[in-house]
């Protein structure tokens, strides 16, 4: 979708995102993971444009540390889920956080510091952020109502610490599987490719966790959703911090079946802390590198050098 167009197609793919919100209302976890992805792709196939284009030359560089990457992740949080699990907390945690602060920490450093790019390609950007938190919270009022308005919390206890746990986990989320995978995997194979791709990549790591193959279906679907609203806007405040993270604390209020005490949000903080020193130190790098470079969008002259991944219909 050409995003600065202003036309009534400009308008299809936002109603499709509050649409596939509205669509989890259902509660069919097989239906939604079918029926979303099929819609995104009969709303390329209808809506008018440019058709979806594939790179002539896949960066196989990307290509492999994507790979890498994603099988540590995934490793990572097997072992905490299924092999340490709540009976050795200690390694159950060190192996969540590790896989967290790898999804984000190993993009950032090889985007900025390996291949020399901005932290924009990673949808860490400022250029368009009236747009993107305009989007974000339309669609996160949306999921709101949905799920959590008059909703009946519990104690404090438990449900601080799960906001504090879908908070981490959904900037992990937002910035390795949208900022990261997604983006690699567009500029190489278009845009199609790219949020087919991150979505099915999105919930497959869901392995780790130990879900079945009907919840995964349900992310696959979820993750198609997340990807089109990164894709309309290429910045990661559209997802996070309100989207993502409300999905997430929902469905943790709803399984009961987590339990942690006050003292784990120090150890969510300290995650926190981790990968916003990455992204400040990068940025701190940025401009070390090219003083009169601004760190925004990717018009800037850095991002010249690399072409922009198409959206959804472009």
């Amino acid at each position: 979708m050409n995003t600065t167009t202003r036309s009534p197609r400009h308008l299809v793919w936002p109603a499709f995102l509050v649409g596939a919100l509205l669509l989890l209302g259902a509660g069919n976890e097989v239906l939604y993971g079918i029926a979303v992805p099929a819609a995104a792709l009969a709303l390329v196939v209808a809506v008018p444009g440019p058709r979806p284009r594939l790179a002539r030359h896949p960066d196989a560089l990307d290509l492999a540390v994507v790979a890498g990457l994603y099988l540590g992740v995934v490793t990572l949080f097997w072992l905490a889920f299924r092999v340490f699990t709540q009976q050795n907390t200690l390694g159950l945690f060190l192996c969540f956080a590790s896989g967290m602060v790898l999804g984000v920490v190993g993009p950032v450093v090889y985007t900025v510091w390996i291949r020399g790019r901005s932290l924009s390609a990673l949808g860490l950007r400022r250029d368009n952020i009236g747009r993107s938190v305009a989007l974000g919270v339309v669609l996160a009022g949306v999921q709101f109502a949905l799920t959590l308005w008059g909703y009946d919390l519990p104690q404090p206890v438990d449900w601080v610490p799960l906001l504090a746990l879908a908070l981490t986990v959904g900037l992990f989320e937002v910035v390795f599987f949208r900022g990261f995978v997604q983006t690699r995997l567009e500029t190489a194979f278009g845009s199609v490719a790219g949020v087919g791709g991150s979505a099915a990549l999105y919930a497959g790591y869901h392995v780790g966790y130990g879900m079945g193959a009907s919840e995964m279906l349900f992310l696959f679907g979820l993750g198609v959703v997340y990807a089109v609203a990164f894709a309309l806007v290429r910045n990661v405040v559209v997802l996070w911090p309100l989207l993502v993270p409300l999905g997430s604390f929902y469905n943790n209020l709803q399984g009961g079946g987590i339990t942690m005490p006050w003292a784990a949000i120090l150890g969510f903080a300290d995650v926190l802390a981790l990968m916003f020193a990455a992204v400040w130190l990068a940025a701190r790098h940025e401009r070390r590198r090219d003083p009169g470079a601004l760190p925004q969008g990717p018009g800037s002259r850095r991002q010249q050098s690399e072409p922009r991944a198409p959206s959804p219909d472009s």
